[in-house]
């Protein structure tokens, strides 16, 4: 069950890695002057988030309207056959206003939230449609992100319009306050008064103390903004997301997928094998055979060579098949478990190998099995590609995980996101909740760990 890793090593080279300018900045990495809280006012993010909020408003009192008129009449009509189909209808467009908030998240606020689980009909019609609107907890859960969405906003849109306002009204202050003078007959902001006695901000000192306060406003506000922004980015996620169990089950129909091609694969590779390898050498021994029969009487000792030529392909075909036997399933795993059978890996590999197995007991045997190919896959590949002159498999277990390593001195370069066989693998290791891991800088050296979860026997 070997598969070909050579783009992942043999290629991938420095992908990942930017140039250095020179500066101690990878090329194509953006460099600011200004430090982070400085620029913040004039970043397209801090913008962005700001516009999310002042449209909250808007949009919230329109979810509050729609979602309780139509839930309200739906549950008020219930008493009459009209009530079902009302507030399923009402169910259906809080999923579609649900849809158009997350596009609204993803737009300004960058947040990416999965679509919740479609409807599930067992059947087709009308009744079948409003039954999956009604069961479904995606609709309770976006009429329910409808109707609280408008308190929030109301909140938060106060008070980031105050802030913005106050910021840049206080920071502006230096150009505009003669015309309080103007058009109000005063000096400036009255900062104190009463009936004998006025406070104005209108001499320099005042006039720049005030605009520094704008200043810090204007600085805190972005923030502030983004604190808020936070709040309505758990809504979405939490409201208007999938929930972990539909998202565990979306996962687990992605594995049985893999799992599924991979078992198709694997017996299209064992059909090719055979037909290719011991197939063809015991169509040619039968042919060989024949020949020596029909040649028996008439020349024994060409019929002896033949017959000796036939054991020699018997005797190949029988190895073709043991390695075909191995590579589905090999005995030496079912009856000593994973330290001998990666010893006989190991042996067979092209650069020395140390092999450290510490495990307390033996796992469920789909777990070993899958343990033994990576490994058995990962040393192959090394044989192939890693020009390594040393090896190492290391096996133990953390927990309820089992982690596998396998290191090598050679040139490095392996990389999953390549379009390489360890991205198959990781695949494979994805199916079982496992996880694959590669550090391979340029130059090498390899270090390869792969997680596994612990399943006992």
């Amino acid at each position: 069950m070997a598969t070909d890793y050579g783009q992942g090593y043999g290629q991938g080279y420095g992908q990942g890695y930017g140039h250095d300018s020179g500066l101690g900045f990878p090329e194509g990495v953006r460099r600011h002057r200004l430090p982070t809280g400085l620029r913040a006012p004039f970043e397209a993010r801090s913008w962005r988030e700001l516009a999310y909020v002042l449209l909250g408003l808007p949009i919230g009192v329109l979810l509050f309207v729609y979602a309780i008129v139509m839930v309200s009449l739906g549950v008020g009509l219930l008493v009459t056959f009209l009530g079902i189909p009302v507030l399923a209808a009402g169910l259906a467009g809080c999923r579609g206003l649900g849809a158009l908030e997350r596009a609204r998240a993803r737009g300004l606020l960058s947040l990416e939230v999965a679509d919740p689980e479609p409807l599930r009909m067992k059947k087709q019609g009308a009744l079948a449609w409003m039954g999956a609107v009604l069961k479904s907890g995606t609709s309770w859960r976006s009429a329910l992100y409808s109707m609280l969405y408008l308190p929030w906003s109301v909140f938060s849109f106060t008070v980031a319009v105050a802030l913005f306002a106050l910021g840049w009204t206080l920071m502006t202050y230096p150009l505009w306050f003669w015309l309080f003078h103007l058009f109000a007959g005063q000096d400036g902001i009255q900062l104190y008064g009463d009936e004998g006695h006025h406070v104005y901000l209108d001499n320099p000192f005042e006039i720049t103390v005030t605009a520094l306060v704008g200043v810090l406003f204007t600085m805190a506000t972005p923030w502030i903004v983004r604190a808020l922004t936070m709040v309505d980015r758990l809504l979405v996620h939490g409201l208007l997301g999938p929930t972990r169990l539909s998202a565990r089950v979306v996962e687990l129909e992605s594995d049985r997928g893999v799992v599924v091609d991979t078992a198709a694969a694997d017996l299209r590779r064992i059909e090719r094998d055979l037909h290719d390898g011991a197939q063809a050498r015991l169509v040619a021994l039968a042919m060989d055979l024949g020949l020596a029969k029909e040649k028996l009487s008439e020349d024994p000792q060409a019929a002896a060579r033949m017959v000796d030529d036939a054991h020699g392909e018997v005797k190949t075909a029988l190895q073709e098949l043991r390695d075909l036997a191995r590579g589905i399933h090999p005995a030496v795993l079912t009856d000593r478990g994973l330290d001998a059978a990666l010893s006989a890996v190991a042996s067979r590999c092209t650069v020395p190998v140390q092999v450290e197995v510490d495990l307390p007991s033996r796992p469920a045997p789909a777990i070993e099995g899958i343990a033994y190919f990576t490994v058995s896959e990962l040393l192959q590949n090394i044989s192939k590609h890693a020009q390594a002159t040393w090896a190492a498999v290391d096996v133990w277990r953390v927990e309820n995980r089992l982690m596998l390593q396998v290191v090598d001195n050679g040139v490095g370069g392996a990389d999953t996101s390549a379009g390489s066989g360890l991205a198959g693998l990781a695949e494979r290791l994805d199916a079982v909740d496992g996880i694959l891991v590669v550090d391979s800088p340029a130059g090498g050296p390899t270090r390869i760990t792969a997680e596994l979860p612990w399943r006992a026997v």
